[in-house]
């Protein structure tokens, strides 16, 4: 349905943000993966048609919708990461507003938005103002108002932000059956928003795309290499140089580290489970450096 076509942003500076990224969205959850400054965000921009790539094409079901972004718009929903909304409007009247942008008919939407509110767990604030609720609650609205166009295509950028972990149940719930028939993107750092609901992963770092598979096949890559070691702090940052350290929590004096090592890494190590966080953190752990030269700064549109 949506795939996008070795996307690179470059920045006025030349800083490169991403760096000849190809993804192809189909119907089913892609959790998108990466820490912070990674460039997910703006992969995501790009993706949503927010934003324009320096370089590539963005494809809606063959056609580059990368200069008109018009047919992609009419069935996309998008949650940024940074939600703005107006304060002095009602959650209602909010939805509202942004379904007749949409070309939501008014009956339509009447109907539409009173499931939405139901489903974020938002039926009984639906007409208190906006500038009342709590950051949690913003950001189901925020949920919602991607929702209000019942679109193909949904791309949510950090959607658990500030929910707790009933409101993240709910979430998961609901993206799973969307996902039947949509192609829906969760950009995250958290781990857990995407391991029991993403048919797919890709891993971001440093602007490239350094992972992708299914979950369980990622897994089953990493058996025999997740270690537990129990050892000096002192020897921490030795440890966490030569190798990707999932964890380390203190215990007594000493520190019990999770880390990952394709033989036995300390003589008392012992091995572990792999989970996706092993495979993610190993992912991150030593990205290869972005391609120069950049463009000129005058090249990022």
């Amino acid at each position: 349905m949506l795939d996008l076509v070795d996307i690179t942003k470059v920045y006025r500076g030349g800083h490169r943000a991403v760096g000849g990224i190809s993804l192809g969205l189909r119907p089913g959850v892609l959790g998108l993966l990466g820490p912070n400054g990674a460039g997910k965000s703006t992969l995501m921009r790009i993706a949503a048609t927010a934003a324009r790539p320096t370089t590539g094409r963005v494809l809606l079901d063959g056609a580059d919708v990368t200069a008109r972004p018009r047919p992609l718009r009419r069935t996309l929903g998008y949650l940024p990461q940074d939600f703005g909304f107006y304060p002095n409007l009602t959650a209602r009247e909010f939805l509202s507003y942004l379904a007749a942008a949409k070309g939501v008919g008014a009956r339509a939407a009447r109907v539409r938005i009173g499931e939405l509110l139901d489903l974020v767990g938002l039926g009984a604030a639906a007409d208190r103002r906006l500038g009342g609720f709590s950051g949690g609650m913003l950001r189901r609205v925020g949920i919602a108002q991607a929702l209000v166009n019942d679109p193909r295509v949904i791309i949510l950028d950090e959607p658990t932000a500030g929910l707790d972990p009933e409101e993240r149940a709910r979430l998961h719930a609901l993206l799973s059956d969307l996902a039947a028939e949509r192609a829906v993107v969760l950009s995250t750092h958290i781990v857990p928003d995407v391991e029991d609901i993403a048919a797919e992963v890709a891993v971001v770092a440093a602007g490239r795309l350094v992972l992708r598979g299914r979950p369980a096949d990622l897994v089953a890559d990493m058996a025999g290499r997740v270690w537990e070691a129990v050892v000096d702090p002192v020897a921490l940052p030795s440890i966490g140089g030569r190798f990707p350290v999932v964890r380390s929590v203190r215990d007594g004096e000493l520190v019990r580290v999770r880390l990952v090592a394709p033989e036995r890494p300390l003589s008392d190590a012992v091995p572990l489970q792999a989970g996706l966080e092993d495979v993610y953190r190993s992912a991150v752990a030593a990205p290869a450096p972005l391609p120069g030269p950049h463009p000129t700064p005058g090249a990022a549109r």
